[in-house]
């Protein structure tokens, strides 16, 4: 077994997103030298739906990766490419950017609450220009 120091603390930031979504979220150009290949850590966490309900209409992406995990609540994820799917409690979707992608992710309520994850990954140079994809899990 491997000890490890943490090194550091970085508070989650309230901010918002998309269409008014309510978001904590660790992220930053000075916090980007410390966590590579992490760009932003986003946790969605509400049981008011004013705080996420307008979602995340279409807007484009390029150039690095999402992880996204839903606790609680569900997304539908729709693409240029014509994927789409949903993913629900206990749910992983993984989208690659890659050379662009324009989608959008509007949530679900589960008895009005919403809660789940979305890591933001930076792709390597020489990946950043490959075909973008989504897949369910």
């Amino acid at each position: 077994m491997t000890i490890r120091t943490l090194k550091r603390w970085h508070a989650a930031q309230h901010t918002s997103d998309g269409d008014g979504v309510q978001i904590s979220r660790v992220a930053g150009p000075d916090l980007n030298v410390h966590m590579d290949p992490y760009l932003m850590l986003d946790e969605l966490r509400s049981d008011n739906p004013d705080d996420y309900i307008g979602g995340f209409p279409a807007h484009p992406n390029r150039g690095f990766e999402t992880i996204t995990y839903m606790r609680q609540g569900s997304f539908m994820h729709k693409d240029h490419m014509g994927n789409e799917g949903s993913i629900v409690s206990g749910g992983v979707q993984w989208m690659t950017a890659g050379r662009g992608v324009i989608h959008s992710e509007m949530p679900g309520q589960q008895d009005g609450a919403l809660h789940g994850f979305q890591i933001w990954l930076n792709l390597p140079e020489k990946e950043k220009m490959k075909p973008a994809s989504w897949q369910g899990i």
